[in-house]
């Protein structure tokens, strides 16, 4: 699934805006994980990094230290969830495109996973 298919199905807007280019709208992805356990991401999200995608509420510098460890490069923050400045500013600096949706991460991911969009696990 594009991720602008993504964002278009969960009416996402994009945080990291000045990333949200044609190359990021037109990417590929075919996991999710969803979690608020950076934790769990670690212990539990499997390979195929580039080709997943992140959903969280957690609007912290451990989702982006996180995902910038398994070079993860796309993240939804859920439940309109809106990191600080310095922590877009960070998630721009590691080149993570960054979305955000009003839907919760019950809805965001069975909205995602009835379009198609299998688990990470």
């Amino acid at each position: 699934m594009k991720a602008k298919e993504i964002a278009k199905l969960l009416k996402a807007v994009p945080i990291t805006y000045t990333l949200w280019d044609e190359y990021a709208q037109e990417r590929e992805f075919t996991k999710a994980f969803a979690t608020d356990l950076m934790s769990d991401v670690l212990a539990m999200c499997q390979d195929d990094f580039d080709i997943t995608v992140l959903i969280t509420g957690l609007a912290a510098d451990q989702t982006f230290r996180t995902l910038e460890m398994l070079d993860m490069t796309f993240a939804i923050l859920v439940r309109g969830k809106y990191p600080p400045d310095e922590f877009i500013q960070m998630a721009v600096d590691m080149d993570i495109v960054l979305l955000g949706t009003d839907y919760s991460m019950y809805e965001a991911c069975g909205i995602l996973y009835a379009n198609g969009l299998g688990g990470a696990i």
